[in-house]
């Protein structure tokens, strides 16, 4: 399995961070992809959101890549980052990271493009807000 430094890794601090758990398991023992892949709709949902000033919803997973598996007590680390913006849309690249429990090495699980979009009151797609109008900066976008 390839194996990474720290340094490889994508600045900042991830949007999201917790610990692979047992009851996240498929039959084969291994993490589910499932679990993976809410993992990554819940973090870049975060960044949707936040870049949007309000509610965004999922339309789109243009790809995703399982690169290798991740096992329970690992620390999953997902990082995200918007690479585009239209005019109601948000195409943000999401990265998950594995540590393996009680060592320094990480190395990169999955990664792929998820595809947001603003939404109203009335659940209809609304134009994003200026990027100056956005809300402060924070930690959960590596932008």
């Amino acid at each position: 399995m390839p194996r990474s430094s720290s340094s490889d890794l994508p600045p900042g601090v991830p949007t999201i961070r917790v610990v692979a758990m047992p009851t996240d398991t498929n039959p084969a023992g291994d993490v589910f992809g499932g679990w993976i892949v809410s993992q990554m709709d819940l973090a870049a949902g975060t960044t949707a959101a936040f870049r949007a000033n309000g509610r965004c919803v999922t339309v789109a997973i243009n790809s995703l890549v399982f690169l290798e598996p991740v096992v329970v007590g690992d620390e999953v680390s997902i990082y995200t980052k918007i690479i585009r913006a239209g005019r109601t849309s948000l195409t943000i690249h999401v990265e998950t990271w594995r540590r393996a429990r009680h060592t320094h090495i990480t190395s990169k699980v999955t990664e792929g493009e998820f595809i947001f979009v603003a939404l109203d009151e009335k659940r209809r797609p609304r134009p994003l807000p200026p990027e100056e109008d956005t809300l402060p900066a924070t930690n959960c976008e590596n932008a």
